[in-house]
């Protein structure tokens, strides 16, 4: 078994047998000829039924998080929204109070009116998560770290309380990517990430994943919604990602570095209330942190001290990172949460989300340095 390293730069990359090219065509045709008996002898029949750019990315994240089989759409929220639109109306969902608002908001403005059933838990507390569990309990959601707070949830432990429920445990894993977090081995059923962010790696592509440890009626009617519903990369985008996906690993080590040094000089800063990062020995969970993550990566949520305003103003003096929703590429990025989240957000006022780059760390200590002021 490859070191995962060697996974990331030769997952899903064959020589091209016509050419001998070493970096994959783009096929970008949206329907392929069948033979004289009907079948088709290539594999493929139609992109939105299967693409050959779209299968090797599925390959090589089936191969990265070590599971059974992929499957892709247009966005992270796209692969969420098949999640829950696999289940049954009636049925319930445990997710945490703390995760990405698009998610809260399709629970609970779509995915309610529909039929499905959501409490919503602080997943730090095991007791919390046991006493949400009812007869109907299809699917716990957990989000480790989480968004924007980074809480982490023990993903074994969360794994044992749905599947005495009977239900299914799906854990985002975009944070972490398959190199510092390995879920599908914690015996979480569904990994989700946005591929938008650190496995594509430059802001340039659009996309999501499910991966499953094993097929399932569930994820087989996933795979049907994705194919009826059409919500689908592009080859490009499956490209691009495929393309992402040989340097994730160094990217990778770049970002965390940085991101330790970063959360560091912050603590010890006289205008900062708290650093919320998990390999920092003060994050109130880093014991946790150590025993399922193999680094920490590159997100990080700071408190300012003082009101909103202050936080707020802080954003704005910044001079290398840009002020920007998303995460995961060379790029350092910086943002208000609040003030963008949806009505019964707990994100606090004075929290700022960074995603920290691969810029120089000293360059983006004194550009932080000189925005707190």
């Amino acid at each position: 078994m490859p070191h995962l390293e060697t996974t990331t730069v030769h997952a899903g990359h064959t020589v091209d047998p016509v050419t001998g090219a070493i970096t994959p065509p783009i096929h970008l045709s949206t329907t392929f000829e069948r033979a004289e008996d009907g079948s088709y002898p290539g594999g493929f029949s139609y992109g939105r039924e299967n693409n050959p750019n779209r299968s090797d990315l599925e390959a090589a994240l089936t191969q990265l998080e070590g599971g059974f089989s992929a499957i892709l759409f247009a966005s992270g929220s796209a692969a969420a929204m098949a999640l829950f639109q696999a289940l049954q109306p009636g049925d319930h969902v445990i997710a945490p109070v703390d995760l990405y608002y698009g998610i809260r908001v399709m629970l609970t403005n779509i995915m309610a009116v529909w039929g499905l059933q959501t409490s919503f838990v602080d997943m730090t507390d095991s007791e919390q998560v046991l006493a949400a569990v009812r007869p109907n309990t299809r699917l716990i959601l957990i989000e480790t770290p989480s968004n924007p707070q980074i809480k982490l949830t023990d993903i074994r432990e969360m794994a044992q309380i749905a599947h005495a429920a009977g239900a299914f445990l799906a854990c985002d894993n975009t944070f972490a990517t398959p190199l510092y977090q390995r879920p599908l081995e914690l015996d979480a059923d569904l990994v989700i990430h946005a591929t938008t962010k650190y496995l594509s790696g430059h802001h340039d592509v659009m996309g999501g994943v499910v991966i499953a440890r094993e097929e399932t009626p569930l994820f087989e009617r996933m795979r049907m919604i994705r194919h009826i519903g059409g919500a689908i990369p592009s080859p490009f985008e499956s490209w691009l990602t495929l393309r992402g996906l040989q340097s994730l690993a160094w990217r990778m080590r770049g970002h965390s570095e940085n991101a330790l040094r970063l959360a560091q000089f912050l603590e010890a800063h006289p205008r900062i209330e708290r650093v919320l990062y998990p390999g920092l020995p003060s994050h109130p969970q880093h014991t946790l942190a150590v025993q399922q993550m193999r680094d920490f990566g590159g997100m990080m949520s700071i408190l300012v001290k003082g009101s909103q305003q202050e936080a707020l103003r802080t954003a704005a003096n910044v001079q290398l990172f840009t002020r920007a929703t998303s995460f995961g590429s060379p790029h350092s990025l910086i943002e208000h949460r609040a003030s963008i989240e949806a009505l019964g957000s707990t994100t606090p006022g004075n929290l700022l989300r960074l995603s920290v780059g691969l810029e120089h760390i000293d360059d983006l200590i004194a550009d932080l340095d000189q925005a707190l002021g």
